[in-house]
């Protein structure tokens, strides 16, 4: 299949500056060409004259297996269920222009699997799998109270994580999972909003434990990342091998630099604590985890300034849970408050696709990379507030060389 966008302006992610009267060919899914293509006749066309090509937009923070705000409703959905609803929000995800999503947890092999067989429309997924938590940690889901397990050893899954206790059970769990094909692990090694038990400033796992599931991870070439909030739980995880600190809302001057020094990446996620707190109360969620929710909703843009200024390496990610993904698009503008445009979408275009081991393949147009294409009657480098408005600001989505939205 050869698919063509004609007449376009087209951004250079890699110099942040945009060429005119450019096409893109696309064959078989794949960009051959960036230039001019000639008279050769395509299967699909598209006009984008006037209008601004950039890659497929990348979120660096989902969760496809949180698909409602109702966790009450989580624990009792049949797979049926599940599948329908994260069936859908995934097409909403394409529709949005996110051709490329990292998934922090949850199982998702099914999706990726009817994505991949053209049983729905969703992006391309990378994924941790499910999440590594301690007892009584961010990822416990568990309800009520639990018979104590005869051994340390004892593990408890679902669909959402893996409770594991002490490096020799995290290495073990470690290993299922990417065994099983998790591109990355992710663990929490602080308290968080969503969760029942753990108070937000809750330190959790320890170094050892931690070592465990960075040595696992490198030992398959990859990384771990870790949902962390207070600088005491940022600074462990980075001490110890730790990637990629996912939020970091609650961080200091002090362990910033330690960030920056370390390498590692942080992902903020703003635009969640903003839609729980807009729409929190209404969608079911529990009034103890909104009360939690306005401690990391207030702090956010602090620490964003504070991660910018001392140099932190930034992802762009949205951490949204179901019905509020449709706040997708805004991390841009909220973003907005403190970097430039060019930052924030070298985050999305640059740093994402390392974290999503998938450079030069996503988040560039230039031939090699995958046919993921965002057509937009906004200059995102001009006006990024009115680029995050989709509905109004993007004609055109194409993935993997197939034209999915056409407004």
């Amino acid at each position: 299949m050869r698919t063509i966008v004609r007449n376009g302006t087209v951004l250079d992610t890699s110099t942040m500056t945009f060429s005119e009267s450019q096409d893109v060919v696309i064959e078989d899914g794949v960009i051959v060409e960036v230039g001019t293509a000639g008279a050769t006749a395509p299967d699909v066309a598209i006009d984008a004259a006037g209008q601004f090509v950039v890659p497929g937009l990348i979120d660096a923070h989902v969760h496809f297996r949180l698909a409602t705000m109702d966790f009450r409703a989580l624990t009792a959905w049949s797979e049926v269920e599940f599948g329908v609803v994260m069936a859908r929000l995934a097409r909403e995800t394409v529709e949005r222009g996110f051709t490329t999503v990292r998934d922090l947890g949850g199982e998702v092999s099914g999706l990726m699997s009817a994505i991949r067989h053209g049983h729905t429309v969703g992006p391309r997924i990378v994924r941790a799998g499910r999440m590594l938590s301690q007892t009584g940690g961010h990822g416990d889901t568990a309800g009520g109270q639990l018979d104590v397990p005869a051994c340390a050893c004892s593990f408890r899954s679902d669909n959402f994580s893996i409770v594991a206790d002490g490096p020799d059970a995290i290495r073990k769990a470690a290993r299922h999972l990417l065994r099983d094909g998790s591109d990355f692990l992710k663990i929490h090694v602080s308290g968080g909003v969503a969760s029942p038990t753990d108070p937000i400033d809750s330190i959790q796992y320890t170094p050892e434990e931690i070592v465990a599931a960075v040595t696992e991870a490198s030992h398959r070439g990859t990384y771990v990342a870790a949902h962390a909030y207070s600088p005491e739980a940022i600074a462990m995880a980075v001490n110890n091998g730790v990637h990629s600190i996912e939020h970091g809302n609650l961080i200091d001057k002090q362990t910033a630099a330690i960030v920056a020094s370390k390498s590692a990446v942080m992902v903020p996620t703003l635009a969640t604590y903003k839609a729980m707190n807009d729409a929190g109360g209404r969608l079911g969620l529990p009034a103890a985890n909104q009360q939690k929710n306005v401690v990391v909703y207030e702090s956010g843009l602090e620490s964003l300034e504070i991660a910018v200024q001392a140099g932190v390496t930034l992802g762009l990610g949205t951490d949204l849970i179901g019905e509020t993904q449709s706040y997708q698009n805004s991390e841009m503008a909220i973003r907005a408050e403190v970097q430039s445009a060019a930052d924030i979408l070298r985050s999305m275009w640059v740093v994402n696709p390392e974290l999503c081991h998938l450079t030069g393949k996503i988040g560039v147009v230039a031939p090699g990379a995958f046919g993921d294409l965002v057509v937009s009657k906004v200059n995102p480098l001009d006006d990024i507030v009115a680029f995050s408005s989709h509905e109004t600001s993007i004609s055109h989505v194409v993935k993997d060389g197939k034209l999915v939205v056409s407004r």
